[in-house]
């Protein structure tokens, strides 16, 4: 018979969207906590892979399925996990997504996922020649961008809301790695003189 979380975890996936969003705002709220976050461990097969069908969703479900795959990544054992199904390519690809909602939740679950090994050589998409980089390069450009929007409409949106802001906290993560340090280093590239330029930003969190 199945548990009570079992359940839950299945209306994750309820072809009814009230059902659904109330599954998934119950699961998300449970991760928020440290007991809450060795609830959903157990079913990490289904319950990551329910949560991360859900960010193609509309916002009121999407969002609180990100932020409970945020939670969730807190966890190495959960972030590995969604490393080895492909989360850090679902969240780029979500990341990419004309009308994307939630994409300061995804930049934080690639923070998340990149504090380990196997995370960083997905996002540097190590071993894929025609590929490798590209991720990088794109959080960057992105990164870039968004600073320079934010600054030229800073009396209308301020700073702190730049979705952004924390791919500084990527670049931090994959500069760990050998490979890492390589590709932010490569003149070719040109990606070290882009990320200069956040030293004059006036966020503390991209100077950090």
């Amino acid at each position: 018979m199945a548990t009570e979380l079992e359940e839950l975890i299945g209306f994750l996936s309820a072809p009814s969207p009230p059902v659904k969003k109330a599954a998934v705002d119950i699961v998300r709220d449970s991760t928020g906590s440290e007991d809450g976050l060795h609830s959903p461990s157990n079913h990490a097969n289904t319950v990551l892979p329910s949560l991360s069908r859900l960010l193609s969703d509309d916002k009121e479900v999407s969002e609180p399925a990100a932020e409970a795959l945020v939670n969730l990544a807190q966890n190495a054992g959960l972030a590995a996990k969604m490393v080895e199904m492909g989360l850090i390519k679902i969240a780029m690809d979500m990341l990419y997504k004309p009308g994307s909602s939630i994409t300061r939740l995804l930049v934080m679950l690639l923070v998340n996922l990149t504090q380990l090994d196997d995370g960083i050589s997905s996002l540097l998409q190590i071993g894929d020649d025609k590929m490798q980089g590209l991720y990088v390069m794109k959080l960057v450009r992105s990164f870039c961008r968004s600073s320079e929007t934010s600054a030229s409409h800073s009396f209308i949106t301020p700073l702190q809301d730049d979705p952004f802001d924390h791919v500084g906290s990527i670049l931090v993560n994959i500069s760990k790695k050998e490979e890492g340090r390589k590709m932010l280093l490569d003149p070719k590239r040109g990606l070290l003189k882009q990320i200069i330029r956040q030293f004059d930003s006036s966020s503390l969190l991209r100077k950090k």
